[in-house]
């Protein structure tokens, strides 16, 4: 099991009330409280000490903030992105508005990026729930794949630069053309 997936499933192993803390974190930095410091310490720092290359720290501080407020499931294979295209509403107002958001999201720095991330996991729960009729196989969403997208986000890769990925991920997903 790679690093990511390791911190992912210490993530599914929380209890209600750990994820609670992080829901309550949300939207706040790391040192914003004791409880939260340790928390996640104790979450992501055994990884970090056995290997340089566990999840980046900003990054996994996101992602359990996220999954701890969530309730979107763990689902391999389910890239956000892909999810979010097929949340997509039909209605050619409602598509630029929500495209509109997505792109947002696209344009923001990590630093910013955590209120964009929020909305689009609304977006999934509206799926998995069943309130977006036409994006009925959602289940969740790969938060293994989102850790390790976000570790590229600021910084693009040799190949392609990560958001240009997503947005293509998006529209494919949402049946328009790239």
């Amino acid at each position: 099991m790679n690093l990511s997936a390791e911190f992912i499933q210490r993530l599914e192993d929380l209890q209600d009330g750990e994820r609670s803390r992080l829901r309550r974190l949300l939207g706040q930095p790391l040192n914003a409280s004791l409880q939260g410091f340790d928390l996640f310490t104790g979450l992501w720092w055994p990884l970090r000490e056995r290997s340089p290359r566990a999840p980046e720290r900003r990054s996994a501080w996101l992602v359990a903030k996220l999954f701890g407020a969530s309730g979107v499931p763990h689902v391999a294979g389910s890239a956000l992105p892909c999810v979010l295209g097929r949340c997509e509403p039909r209605e050619e107002h409602d598509q630029k508005r929500f495209r509109d958001r997505f792109d947002a999201l696209l344009c923001s720095p990590l630093a910013a990026l955590e209120p964009h991330l929020a909305w689009g996991l609304r977006e999934a729960a509206k799926a998995i729930a069943g309130r977006v009729p036409w994006a009925r196989d959602v289940q969740g969403i790969d938060w293994e794949k989102l850790l390790d997208d976000l570790r590229l986000w600021d910084r693009g890769s040799d190949d392609r630069d990560i958001r240009d990925i997503w947005a293509e991920v998006y529209l494919n997903a949402a049946g328009q053309p790239t």
